[in-house]
């Protein structure tokens, strides 16, 4: 029970709802459970509690749960870092550099391929980019972290991690290892409006002595090669999730292929490996031209390639209308539900980009279907493929289920982590 007298720290109420939630392992408080906030005793008037503060989380009978981040502005509005009640900044900073070190060893255990001397790699499986860190799933709330080679990428998502203390403890622990050149902050644009967060600085955080700091480089997945650069692209400039999606959907491909929202080539070039000619489709001009770029770094790919600047729906109906048929099709598409709220119109967008590809397929042809909505559940999309298949009246074999590469590890008390759903299956 915590105590009436003067806190140390501020102290945030929540409803049972809620502290049953974080007893059950979730991880966030929505600020519509957040009962009461108190701050801590400091001098008479001042009473508000800072936007990035930590704060002991407490349930209406006062009985303590643990320490959180505070936002004046996100819908969550407190994200859990510790079981420990009254978790000092110091002690906050010292448990962050110890976790981001253990989340960097786990994936030198998850992907050995992109780590020198961890393995041998053929050409052909050469890997040199993968997430190090992954926000709640490696007990770093707000902190993102992706390798594209030597360069490091961080987003800082929240207002207690967007500060100084935090990128000079990441700084530190990410220049201690020998494959890192450059460590750079690049922020989300929408989390940024969402949290009210400043500008993050415009140098890198780090650079090795010696080296340039580099903006631009080209990492290699799956022994395919891809340009990157800081400045561009969505998310932290790639989209390494689907590494191994990549590699499963070239095992099963084959003939003429279609790849709808192709972004910058991913899944297209890897269908290259195995497929006589591949169209990747995206309403992005400026992903189109990186894709070809990274069409150009891959000469022994001998499929024809070709890009078609289209939406996805009017291209799908487009093409079945005009009897257009394809051996291999690839949905990617982005999240369609950003909200609980726009679930089931989400539903009803993939259902749609579903049947007309199911329409569109030869005999025996593969089709690689894709959600990352953690709105809608795997259970919810598989609903919505298997209503595609039925009014398309063809027979389709689920050959895999599968999510995001390892790298992207989920936690089972925080469904929110399981976002991306990958289907790879056989249409008869």
């Amino acid at each position: 029970m915590i105590s009436p007298g003067p806190q140390t720290q501020a102290v945030a109420s929540i409803t049972r709802r809620a502290a049953q939630r974080l007893r059950e392992g979730h991880l966030w408080v929505y600020r519509s459970d957040l009962e009461r906030l108190d701050a801590a005793a400091a001098s008479p008037g001042e009473s508000a509690v800072s936007p990035e503060a930590l704060v002991t989380v407490a349930d209406s009978r006062g009985i303590p749960l643990g320490t959180a981040l505070y936002s004046s502005a996100s819908e969550i509005a407190l994200r859990m870092v510790s079981r420990k009640p009254g978790l000092s900044r110091a002690e906050y900073l010292a448990e962050l550099r110890e976790r981001v070190g253990r989340a960097l060893h786990l994936r030198e255990t998850l992907v050995p391929l992109a780590f020198p001397g961890t393995t041998e790699v053929d050409a052909a499986s050469e890997t040199n980019a993968c997430r190090l860190v992954f926000s709640e799933a490696d007990d770093l709330p707000g902190i993102v972290a992706d390798r594209y080679h030597g360069l490091v990428v961080v987003q800082l998502l929240t207002q207690g991690t967007a500060q100084d203390d935090v990128r000079q403890v990441l700084a530190g622990v990410l220049a201690g290892q020998p494959w890192v050149e450059t460590v750079v902050e690049r922020p989300d644009a929408r989390m940024r409006e969402l949290e009210h967060l400043d500008a993050p600085p415009d140098a890198p955080l780090y650079i090795r002595e010696g080296s340039e700091a580099g903006l631009r480089t080209i990492f290699t997945i799956n022994g395919v090669r891809f340009h990157f650069d800081v400045g561009a692209g969505q998310k932290t400039g790639a989209f390494l999730d689907q590494r191994l999606n990549y590699a499963a959907s070239a095992r099963v491909a084959h003939g003429r292929a279609l790849d709808v929202c192709t972004y910058q080539g991913g899944f297209a070039l890897h269908l290259a490996q195995t497929c006589q000619r591949v169209t990747g489709v995206d309403a992005s001009r400026a992903a189109l031209e990186v894709a070809d770029r990274n069409l150009e770094l891959n000469p022994s790919l001998t499929a024809k390639v070709d890009w078609l600047e289209a939406d996805a729906f009017e291209l799908l109906r487009d093409f079945a209308d005009s009897g257009q048929r394809f051996d291999t099709i690839v949905l990617d598409p982005p999240a369609f539900a950003k909200s609980k709220r726009a679930a089931e119109g989400a539903l009803r967008g993939y259902k749609e980009l579903n049947l007309r590809a199911l329409k569109m397929l030869n005999p025996n042809g593969t089709l690689v279907t894709c959600s990352c909505s953690h709105h809608v559940g795997m259970e919810e999309f598989l609903s919505v493929v298997r209503d595609a298949a039925a009014d398309a009246g063809r027979r389709v074999q689920l050959l895999e289920m599968r999510g995001a590469a390892p790298d992207h590890p989920a936690i089972l008390t925080l469904p929110e982590t399981s976002y991306l759903k990958c289907l790879i299956c056989r249409v008869e």
